[in-house]
């Protein structure tokens, strides 16, 4: 099974036949004798040959306490060539402070389904399912691959939410799908023909979250039996190794929320992001399977767009993004992909420049707030030299 599900995924991912499948940077390796970043990171100066002013003046903007329209940022760690370049904090911040991840627990979840592929518990083109759906039911039908890469087909709406009361992510977290998000999630009808129309739908990652869980514990006695066993794999299994140690939350029925709600520092972010970076090992073995990073990184199965993957946001190779604005629009940034999360959370993965960047802060979420957060995340990433 593990055989076939690496072949599945290896093949699936190269994806020679689709017309909008795009060329991928290749990953940097791991720079000879430097040791893995698991307890602890090494430092290194900022480059000699970097465009400082720019650097400079970008991160005295971001530090400033004016209103430069994309809040405040509470975090900055730059990590390049394996090293910790640059580190910075507000007042109140320091490199111990768990700081809410927001949706850029989606790119975990998928890691996480990642580990569950490479133990050999699952194939990513098999038809995922839900307890809450009989045999005929269509949405019994869609792949973990579409779920991961939302285009699944849900009635859900998040993005352009005008308010509370028309935004799912309230309904799904604070509103009727408060004491049980899977239950809540599975009751979102169809809209779309799976595998044709992206949207954004955090459902869909609880409903993923739901499904990796009763693959792990398939047999709790208790909601809290079901989280303390599911936490202990996700420890084994992908915190573990990278010495990760996040706060994970559960809801009610013992289900990690999977789109939210995970707490880690800025550094244990950097760790998550240079997993990536890598390839999906560490420290000479593998987390993730062979290709799973390049899944991430690959737009999904809608033509029509070209700023997601899979957990993961894309820079796209032309124009400001489809069907809606990247969060980096500069072109020349390609390669970049990114976890991203309310209020202005982001882990940058840039292979060109073999660099992770982590920014934590607050603002309000408008699509000018992100274009503005875009823009300085692609005015630091360039004041640094390519690999």
């Amino acid at each position: 099974m593990l055989r076939a599900a690496f072949l599945s995924l290896v093949l699936a991912s190269a994806a020679p036949a689709l017309s909008f499948a795009q060329e991928l940077m290749a990953l940097p390796p791991q720079p000879a004798a430097l040791a893995w970043p698991t307890s602890a990171w090494q430092s290194a100066d900022l480059p000699l040959d970097m465009d400082r002013p720019s650097f400079d003046l970008a991160i005295t903007e971001a530090f400033g306490g004016a209103d430069v329209g994309y809040g405040q940022t509470r975090a900055v760690l730059i990590v390049q060539h394996g090293r910790i370049v640059f580190e910075r904090y507000a007042p109140g911040f320091d490199q111990n402070t768990r700081l809410i991840s927001w949706s850029m627990a989606k790119s975990i979840t998928q890691a996480l389904v990642g580990a569950a592929v490479l133990q050999g518990r699952l194939g990513i083109d098999a038809p995922m399912g839900n307890p809450l759906w009989n045999g005929g039911d269509r949405r019994a039908s869609i792949t973990w691959r579409q779920w991961l890469s939302m285009v699944d087909g849900q009635r859900y709406r998040e993005i352009g939410a005008t308010g509370v009361m028309d935004n799912g992510a309230a309904h799904l977290l604070y509103g009727e799908g408060r004491n049980n998000t899977a239950a809540y999630a599975a009751s979102l009808p169809l809209i779309h023909d799976p595998g044709t129309h992206w949207n954004y739908n955090s459902p869909a990652i609880v409903l993923v979250a739901d499904a990796l869980t009763r693959l792990i514990v398939p047999d709790p006695q208790t909601p809290i039996d079901r989280r303390n066993r599911m936490r202990a794999w996700m420890d084994s299994s992908l915190f573990g190794p990278i010495g990760m140690h996040p706060i994970v939350e559960f809801d009610p029925a013992g289900t990690f929320y999977g789109s939210a709600l995970v707490w880690a520092t800025a550094r244990d972010f950097a760790r998550f992001g240079y997993l990536y970076l890598r390839d999906g090992v560490w420290d000479g073995h593998r987390v993730l399977p062979p290709g799973w990073v390049d899944f991430a990184r690959r737009r999904g199965g809608d033509p029509n767009t070209d700023v997601y993957g899979a957990g993961w946001w894309l820079t796209p190779g032309a124009g400001q993004g489809r069907p809606i604005h990247a969060t980096i629009r500069d072109n020349t940034l390609a390669d970049a992909f990114m976890a991203q999360g309310h209020e202005g959370q982001l882990i940058v993965v840039v292979p060109s420049r073999d660099m992770v960047v982590v920014r934590l802060g607050l603002f309000q979420d408008t699509s000018r707030s992100w274009d503005n957060l875009g823009d300085w995340m692609a005015k630091v990433i360039e004041a640094f030299p390519k690999s």
